[in-house]
């Protein structure tokens, strides 16, 4: 059986990408059959983790959206070509896929205008799934509450959520906890990223736990070296032992552990 994994934030520069590339990838090392799904089309940037720009990726999800290619097609295999750095390089032979959306301003522009067709995306996640097998896809989802988050989270078997320790955060992710739960969401975690260290991690998850009565999968720390490491690579697979990393595989383990 596959899980649909989506994660998702009320408000961008919550760490999603690089949270769900992260995710995604603690899964493939750990043997596991794995896709990736930028929809976030309006501002793409996941693709950017796994080494790719406009002239690498290939085929995208918008020329799928089109019609122009299958959903295969738009599938980088990053355990066959993605390993040019010093973390990419551990998921050689690894089975995991990414569907990156076009960072072409003009591809962008096209989707901002003209919008696309929701139940072909939901048709490319499926016939994804049954072409490589997959045991867990991730959608990266687009900021914000729209026609094709809804979808995303009506579909999903675990849903992510991400927040800082922030009012403006805790207010959208309350309503994006009850449309989730309106839409009987199986699994519902939630992430706390960007924790200042003045903070304890134990105090913040036990608040945030019976504020939204909902389980806190992780704690991350805000981390200088994280924000060093500005997307180059994958941060868990460059430093595992570094507190962001082992955190960050407490939620992978939730994932994984979810029946």
């Amino acid at each position: 059986m596959a899980y649909i994994v989506s994660i998702h934030s009320f408000r961008g520069g919550t760490g999603k990408s690089n949270i769900t590339a992260n995710l995604a990838a603690q899964a493939a090392m750990a043997g596991k059959r794995v896709g990736i799904i930028d929809t976030d089309i309006n501002s793409p940037g996941i693709h950017v983790l796994f080494g790719l720009n406009d002239e690498k990726m290939g085929h995208t999800l918008n020329e799928y959206l089109r019609g122009d290619c299958t959903i295969q097609q738009a599938a980088f295999s990053v355990g066959e070509f993605g390993g040019d750095s010093e973390g990419r390089k551990k998921l050689a032979g690894k089975a995991l896929w990414l569907v990156p959306s076009s960072i072409n301003s003009s591809e962008i522009g096209a989707v901002l205008r003209n919008g696309y067709d929701v139940n072909r995306l939901n048709e490319g996640m499926q016939q994804l799934i049954k072409a490589m097998k997959l045991d867990y896809l991730f959608i990266d989802t687009h900021p914000g509450l729209n026609e094709e988050t809804l979808l995303s989270i009506a579909i999903s078997d675990i849903l992510i959520i991400i927040l800082r320790p922030d009012q403006q955060d805790f207010q959208g992710t309350a309503v994006t906890v009850d449309i989730a739960r309106g839409l009987d969401v199986p699994n519902l975690f939630l992430v706390i990223n960007k924790a200042l260290s003045k903070y304890d991690p134990n105090q913040v998850r036990t608040q945030v736990e019976t504020f939204y009565n909902a389980t806190v999968a992780g704690v991350l720390p805000l981390s200088e070296d994280m924000v060093d490491m500005g997307s180059a690579d994958l941060f868990t697979l460059c430093y595992p032992e570094h507190t962001w990393s082992k955190n960050l595989r407490e939620v992978a383990q939730a994932i994984m552990q979810t029946k």
